[in-house]
């Protein structure tokens, strides 16, 4: 089994070659931290209002090191966050139009990758939920209810025999079923809109922390960029920034990915329409059925380390692994006896209160973008049009969206803040257990939730 080396979509592609560092001073017209999803989007939608701005991306390591090259490949426009908490800055209106911009990120991405070229294994397709317990049940129920209630009228269940019929999951009862979604192969994706950007004459220097940065300037060890607007893209490695330890907590998630699985084992599993499939336990997990036929599967693992540390080359812990592969067995036994070619592990932001934001102030030039508790492939999209329209002074639908220039609450000093991460996935755990073989949801999982405040 190979572990780390950044993420299995990586061993699949072929790591790229580093673009070269800043060398020494520069001015630019607007400078972005980080080249993942979030800061290559806000570029090219930047170049594409107005190719004469000199537009400057400086990347600590190379585009899409982050969660962009690692994540699930998941595109779903989804709205992962507790809507009533955008209520105070937008009013009901304003977050069924999140709801809406958010779902409309799907058609977007596919949009540009068909109209730039990019090949990301991009598959049009449906998000499955599947529970399989009475408790799961409830809350499948529950939030295809909720979800409507929102607008999202692309949300609908499945009884047992239908979930059956799209996918042989042990035990399943149901499935909530969310269609216009996507299976992506997410360092396709960012990888081919770095070269874009690039190619839109944007300079990505790579290879070029940032140590500091303030109103109009950021500073890297190899020079400083002035810039009358400067964004920060960095999402889950914020907490590295000095000034940020406490913005985003770097929440840790890990996948595996089996070998190619042959024919007549998927004949079994079924699962042909390729959906993007995961499950309603409190320690969720979330699936793909990948191009050449391997399932890979992910979930939080070790969910966090002391003091917002993050992971340099992406190699999960041995116990994350095995929680991973009782996972990838329980929901997919035929798949048991081939082997796990590929584990690895990332870092997600997730704010105090869970819910994402941006933010831009006209007066300092200074911007961000992030917290996406893991929905960023296609939130990323929305961040990045939404900033670029921000930076160019513009009033438009997305600016005034809810999510924009929300307050931020910074996450408590440690070791409170791990105590609580730890403490909330113990619940989760431990009301998965209890909730085998009854018939209401535990009172455990609210309690971990209440405690990190999700």
């Amino acid at each position: 089994m190979r572990k780390g080396d950044i993420s299995f979509w990586y061993a699949d592609i072929g790591l790229p070659t580093r673009r070269p560092p800043l060398q020494g001073d520069r001015r630019a017209d607007v400078c972005i931290i980080g080249a993942g999803y979030t800061g290559l989007w806000t570029a090219y939608y930047l170049k594409k209002a107005d190719p004469s701005l000199d537009v400057v991306v400086l990347e600590r390591e190379f585009s899409g090191f982050g969660a962009s090259g690692r994540n699930g490949g998941w595109l779903t426009g989804g709205f992962a966050w507790t809507h009533e908490r955008y209520l105070a800055n937008g009013g009901e209106t304003g977050v069924r139009a999140m709801v809406q911009a958010m779902a409309g990120t799907v058609d977007e991405v596919i949009r540009v990758t068909d109209a730039e070229g990019i090949d990301a294994d991009i598959l049009r397709t449906d998000e499955l939920m599947v529970a399989t317990a009475a408790p799961q049940m409830a809350r499948l129920r529950a939030e295809v209810a909720h979800r409507r209630h929102w607008g999202e009228d692309r949300v609908s269940d499945l009884n047992q025999s239908e979930t059956l019929a799209r996918v042989n999951i042990p035990g399943a009862l149901g499935a909530m079923v969310v269609g216009g979604v996507a299976r992506v192969q997410p360092a396709k994706l960012v990888q081919g809109l770095a070269r874009v950007v690039a190619s839109q004459g944007t300079p990505i220097f790579e290879g070029t922390p940032v140590t500091a940065y303030e109103p109009g300037r950021a500073e890297t060890p190899f020079g400083t960029v002035t810039a009358p607007v400067i964004l920060r893209c960095t999402e889950g490695f914020t907490a590295d920034l000095p000034g940020h330890k406490r913005d985003w907590l770097p929440m840790n998630s890990a996948q595996i990915a089996t070998a190619p699985l042959p024919p007549e084992v998927w004949e079994k599993i079924g699962w042909q329409g390729h959906e993007i499939l995961g499950d309603f336990a409190n320690a969720y997990c979330y699936c793909q059925r990948t191009r050449e036929g391997r399932i890979t599967v992910g979930a939080r693992g070790v969910p966090y380390r002391f003091g917002s540390r993050t992971d340099t080359g992406g190699a999960p812990d041995p116990e994350t692994i095995r929680r991973l592969i009782a996972i990838l067995h329980r929901h997919f036994p035929e798949a048991a006896r081939f082997p796990i070619d590929h584990a690895w592990c990332g870092v997600l932001g997730v704010p105090r209160d869970w819910c994402a934001t941006l933010g831009f102030a006209r007066e300092t030039g200074l911007g961000h973008a992030g917290g996406y508790v893991g929905i960023g492939v296609s939130t990323s999209n929305l961040a990045g049009r939404t900033l670029a329209d921000l930076a160019l002074g513009r009033q438009t639908d997305l600016t005034a969206l809810p999510w924009v220039n929300r307050p931020l609450r910074k996450w408590e000093p440690e070791p409170i803040r791990w105590l609580g991460v730890q403490g909330m996935y113990a619940l989760y755990a431990l009301a998965d257990r209890h909730e085998q073989g009854r018939s209401t949801p535990s009172p455990l999982a609210r309690l971990g939730s209440w405690l990190t405040g999700r």
